[in-house]
């Protein structure tokens, strides 16, 4: 039997053996029983990665439930600063819903090869100028002025003002 079977399945027999009582124990700690299953499974993984060393302590299980309660205080700790930092900071702020507008040039956008779409994309939003596109990009200026080009012909009926949704 090779070192890692051997060690899988050494932390299986102490998982089977004790994995309830320790569950119970973090989740009386913690008190969320959810919680302290996921803070005991993490627990034994990093029992399993460190099982050469864990292998040699008097107790492997008291490794592994000191480690989960340290996880479960640990989470305990991020859940409080968060709530003191949302306190401190208000809730975060809702972005608007989407314009349709928007809505409609981003999929008049997804139509384009992609190519177009970059060209579309540095030049109408970013600004920049076709050379600079084209330096950008590693391509000639004419190739730039015709992506420019066969993008505002597919483009040009799908984003005509009367085609927008209101």
């Amino acid at each position: 039997m090779s070192d890692s079977s051997a060690a899988s399945e050494a932390v299986s027999d102490l998982f089977r053996s004790c994995y309830a009582r320790l569950v119970g124990v973090v989740a009386l700690a913690s008190g969320s029983r959810t919680d302290a299953e996921e803070c005991v499974q993490e627990a034994f993984l990093k029992a399993f990665d460190r099982w050469d060393r864990v292998s040699g302590l008097e107790s492997p299980e008291a490794w592994v439930r000191t480690v989960a309660l340290r996880l479960s205080s640990n989470r305990r700790r991020k859940a409080r600063n968060m709530v003191k930092a949302l306190l401190r900071l208000g809730p975060p702020h809702e972005d608007p819903p989407p314009d349709t507008n928007r809505l409609d040039v981003v999929q008049a956008l997804r139509g384009l090869p992609g190519g177009q779409r970059q060209v579309v994309v540095m030049y109408y939003l970013l600004g920049f100028d076709v050379d600079h596109i084209a330096q950008a990009l590693g391509v000639a200026s004419g190739t730039v002025k015709s992506r420019l080009s066969r993008a505002r012909a597919v483009l040009g009926p799908l984003l005509r003002e009367e085609s927008f949704h209101v």
